[in-house]
């Protein structure tokens, strides 16, 4: 394996990674297809089978790299939630293929990968098993960046040895005179504090794509002269097509590294074509070492293996990049999560509408850094807007009376940090009607974790040892860590199955092959299926490894009961019902209970946004007509209150 700059940060440590890197001619790539690329185009969707065939490759032809980014953000929780794989097996198996390349990853500060605060101890141990797994560099960043958020992973990732990349989250146009928030004082100022912090490097996270180019080489000059010695590292989303223009400003600027994508995984909500950039720069004092015959042969392969993520594709209703992003400032990575999530709701044919409400939103909110969870809480209240028709002046009018995403109600509360302009008033009072509000870094009062005593109940209630970093995935995602626990103890390592017959099954005489270990393999054929029976079961006909086997499976969708629910009635105020599609998660009240106006009736949860409904009168808890994990339709009949 050819040395890469992983060997100098193993020799001579964060520090002395940070001055290689600084003293290094020309500009270096991060190559973000193994992360943010996927999840910007394909929400998340790519598996470990796929990634770990191309890794090799990418190790022998590209050891010049500054990283590999592979790891964190949302790739975290989808690995469980949807890919049935443990997201630490992910990193140790790349680790084991790629021993040369520094590996990156993406930490939400205080927020360690996941989506709220945790205990200080949670974040310093995450980052602990995360170095002795195989990661590197870690770029931390905070949605609102909020400082004290912000430490908390920095000192994590330093204490763990890793190389501390603190990121600023860019908002707005430092080329705009005319903007007097988050202009180019506002980003020095901020980078000063970052470097007193301890960063070894300083990252730009445009995570929508909203760093032109004349404000690129606005920022990074001025970040250039005033931090000479600090290496800087710039990371952009193409989703307006001027990506490639803006990382090499970036890069005659005086940044020292910048984020691309493989050709056949960059563009629009992905980052700048990876052969663009080598090509641009080929034969100039910025040269990046890069092939462009071998980024062709890269190129190639995800050409093909991204055909296998057709159903995830956001090339479905986005055909090319769109100078919108500049208004409507939707991230990147948030993208097509945004738009899987408005179809859930029954928004599909209004995802215009949603990316202008999302632009309303954020400025009903006091226009803050979108990011995760940020960016969650504006798209949560953007498709709250659409769905019940609101406007940003109604939406203040008719606060009082509204049921607000349980995000919304949390950024509110001061639960994700202090905003650096402040709460919107008087949406703020209007929103809260008197729940606590919180000062200062929302995490710091938190109980440490017992990972001991955890670990114990959790093994007990798995009936199996577990490692610590299972533990860790639990302490983040508990609900998602138990559901991957009991699919795998149930049906396998599933993540062995090539990724087509994974997503879509096998055809009836198609044969595929199962590496379940090395030198082990698993001939599969399917023969035939027989007919629904009484319980909604099919006897599924197969062939393994020449003998023939057949067991029942049950057919979900063949099967789903027929339901049709009493619809709420519109202007009866006690007849409350879903406002959107979801799931009851939660019922807080009982028949017969006496409840008064904005007391919590039930929680509904639809697509990772929750929502607790209040009752708009005071009165008798008459009838609950959905339980406790009941799907409704936007409108079913869930509780009646008698006034």
């Amino acid at each position: 394996t050819p040395e890469g700059l992983r060997a100098v940060l193993l020799k001579d440590g964060p520090a002395g990674f940070a001055k290689a890197v600084r003293n290094t001619p020309g500009v270096l790539i991060t190559d973000t297809t193994f992360r943010d690329a996927h999840q910007s185009l394909l929400a998340t969707r790519v598996r470990t089978y796929d990634l770990a065939k191309v890794a090799p490759f990418v190790s022998h032809t590209f050891p010049q790299l500054f990283s590999l980014e592979n790891w964190g953000g949302a790739t975290f929780d989808v690995a469980m939630r949807f890919l049935h794989e443990c997201p630490w097996e992910r990193l140790e198996t790349l680790r084991k293929l790629v021993p040369n390349i520094p590996f990156q990853m993406l930490l939400r500060g205080a927020n360690g990968v996941g989506y709220s605060n945790y205990p200080d101890n949670v974040v310093y141990k995450f980052c602990d098993l995360a170095v002795k797994s195989g990661m590197d560099v870690f770029r931390v960043f905070d949605c609102l960046n909020y400082v004290p958020n912000l430490v908390v992973g920095m000192e994590a990732v330093g204490k763990a040895g890793g190389v501390i990349e603190a990121a600023i989250s860019y908002t707005g146009d430092v080329s705009d005179t005319t903007r007097q928030k988050y202009n180019l004082e506002y980003y020095l100022k901020l980078a000063d504090e970052l470097v007193k912090a301890g960063a070894h490097v300083l990252a730009i996270k445009d995570m929508a794509g909203v760093l032109k180019p004349e404000a690129a080489r606005i920022l990074i000059s001025a970040l250039r002269d005033k931090f000479p010695d600090i290496p800087i590292h710039v990371h952009t989303h193409d989703t307006s097509g001027a990506g490639v223009a803006a990382m090499l400003e970036c890069a005659k600027a005086g940044a020292d590294a910048i984020d691309a994508a493989v050709d056949s995984m960059s563009g629009m909500t992905s980052q700048p074509s990876l052969g663009a950039i080598v090509a641009s720069l080929e034969r100039t004092k910025l040269d990046t070492g890069l092939s462009l015959d071998d980024v062709s042969r890269y190129s190639a392969y995800w050409e093909s293996a991204r055909q296998l993520y057709a159903p995830f594709e956001c090339a479905t209703t986005m055909k090319s990049g769109n100078a919108d992003v500049y208004k409507h400032e939707i991230p990147g990575g948030q993208y097509t999560n945004l738009q899987f999530q408005a179809f859930s709701l029954g928004l599909g044919d209004k995802f215009d509408e949603v990316k202008h409400m999302y632009r309303e939103a954020n400025l009903a909110l006091g226009d803050l850094i979108k990011v995760t969870p940020s960016s969650k809480i504006v798209g949560d209240l953007a498709q709250f807007m659409v769905q019940n028709k609101l406007t940003k002046e109604t939406l203040v009018d008719r606060a009082e009376d509204l049921s607000f995403p349980k995000s919304v109600v949390e950024f509110m509360q001061g639960l994700v940090g202090q905003p650096p302009y402040g709460f919107p008033e008087p949406l703020r009072t209007k929103v809260l009607r008197g729940k606590e509000k919180f000062d200062g870094r929302p995490g710091e009062k938190l109980k440490p974790l017992d990972f001991e005593a955890s670990k114990k109940d959790l093994e007990e209630r798995h009936g199996r040892k577990l490692r610590d970093v299972d533990v860790m995935s639990h302490a983040m995602f508990p609900k998602e860590f138990d559901e991957f626990e009991i699919f795998r103890q149930k049906y396998g390592p599933v993540d062995k199955l090539p990724t087509r017959v994974f997503f879509s099954g096998l055809d009836v005489a198609e044969q595929t092959d199962v590496e379940i270990e090395v030198g082990k393999k698993l001939a599969i054929q399917l023969l035939a299926e027989g007919k629904l029976n009484a319980l909604g079961e099919r006897e599924v006909f197969f062939d393994l490894n020449g003998q023939m086997r057949s067991i029942y499976v049950k057919d979900n969708e063949a099967s789903k009961d027929i339901v049709t629910r009493p619809k709420a009635l519109p202007g009866v105020r006690g007849s409350i019902g879903a406002p959107m599609p979801g799931e009851i998660l939660e019922v807080k009240v009982k028949e017969g209970d006496k409840v008064s106006p904005k007391t919590p009736l039930f929680v509904l949860s639809a697509m990772k946004m929750e929502m607790i409904i209040d009752t708009p009168i005071g009165g008798v808890i008459k009838k609950i007509h959905a339980a406790k994990g009941t799907k409704c339709a936007a409108g079913d009949l869930v509780i009646e209150v008698e006034p």
